[in-house]
């Protein structure tokens, strides 16, 4: 079984302003299932499910059930992708 490390980045409330002006974007994945079938009898079983699809609508208590495996979303690897969007605006070197 292949080990996987995860960074998480936390990011501090800033306390102070600077001229330019950044926007983060997160977008939530959740991947392949890691709930063990075979916990009852002490072994270790996962169902296959490469990836969590929701059974319902956003907002309701099925979107949080898949729809592949029938395992809440919970038991799904959560993939966290950060976009630093930054709008710096350089100095201009024309001298003036």
């Amino acid at each position: 079984m292949r080990k996987r490390q995860v960074v998480v980045r936390r990011e501090e409330p800033s306390s102070r302003r600077s001229s330019s002006s950044s926007v983060t974007v997160r977008s939530v994945r959740y991947r392949e299932c890691q709930k063990n079938h075979a916990a009852n009898v002490g072994g270790f079983a996962v169902d296959g499910c490469r990836e969590f699809m929701a059974s319902g609508e956003e907002g309701t208590d099925a979107a949080l059930a898949c729809a592949a495996c029938g395992c809440h979303r919970n038991f799904h690897r959560r993939e966290v992708e950060t976009e630093v969007v930054c709008d710096c605006s350089s100095p201009s070197s024309n001298g003036t």
